[in-house]
């Protein structure tokens, strides 16, 4: 059965990294991956600029027109509707950072109504603005569900400070999750994190009893979204 997968957060919640590990790790299962970045509000830190690793893992990438070209226009291309119609296995949808950002899945709702199989996932990363406690992330949840007309499926706990997280920083992002999961009734589907401090964070889970219920599923991230001197060489910023 086609899958597709609409990824929602709001900014630096690591929705775009979740994005691009999800995708990697289909096509290296052998799966067909379509990648539809539908980012048109934030220039930085874009999943396109990964488009070289995705082409060479036989990824097939939609992006907004003009991505990468120095113009910054929110313009999205029609060949993203065939994404409703290809042959792939696995469709991810990279969508904006907030509710501003969500508008351009509405569009599709009528796509979305007649797939099989679709998961929506919220992103949550409580030491970034406006996602900080339980009030915060109910406002940008209703907010990004009203515009885009789709029920979210999934919370996603990747509360981290990069490279300076910690298995605290998890902890707490786990709390936060559990009363938003507690208030709206959707399950958790995944805790995020790097390999290091997410091992230590489910070992220390399971060590006090933790309810696995508000963890999900652990997922470890390779991180693709940073900035490298290679890169910033060759592009800029």
């Amino acid at each position: 059965m086609k899958r597709y997968a609409v990824i929602i957060g709001n900014f630096g919640s690591g929705k775009t990294e979740f994005a691009l590990n999800t995708a990697f790790r289909a096509a290296s299962e052998g799966k067909k991956v379509t990648f539809v970045d539908i980012d048109v509000i934030n220039p930085y830190f874009r999943s396109t600029e990964r488009k070289a690793e995705l082409v060479a893992a036989g990824i097939r990438l939609i992006s907004p027109n003009f991505t990468t070209s120095g113009v910054e226009v929110p313009s999205i291309p029609a060949e993203i509707f065939s994404a409703f119609s290809d042959d792939s296995n696995l469709v991810i949808f990279d969508a904006g950072g907030d509710p501003v950002g969500a508008i351009a899945l509405g569009q599709y709702y009528g796509y979305f109504t007649q797939v099989e199989s679709l998961d929506v996932y919220y992103v949550i990363n409580i030491r970034r603005p406006l996602s900080g406690g339980l009030d915060e992330n109910l406002e940008m949840l209703g907010k990004i569900q009203g515009v885009s007309r789709l029920a979210v499926t999934g919370l996603i706990n990747n509360t981290n400070l990069a490279h300076e997280t910690t298995v605290q920083d998890l902890f707490d992002g786990l709390e936060v999750t559990r009363r938003l999961s507690e208030a709206t009734g959707i399950p958790v589907a995944a805790t995020l994190g790097l390999p290091e401090v997410l091992i230590d964070f489910v070992n220390e889970a399971a060590g006090i009893g933790t309810d696995f219920t508000y963890i999900g599923k652990p997922i470890e991230l390779k991180r693709y979204m940073h900035r490298d001197w290679e890169r910033y060489t060759d592009k800029g910023l």
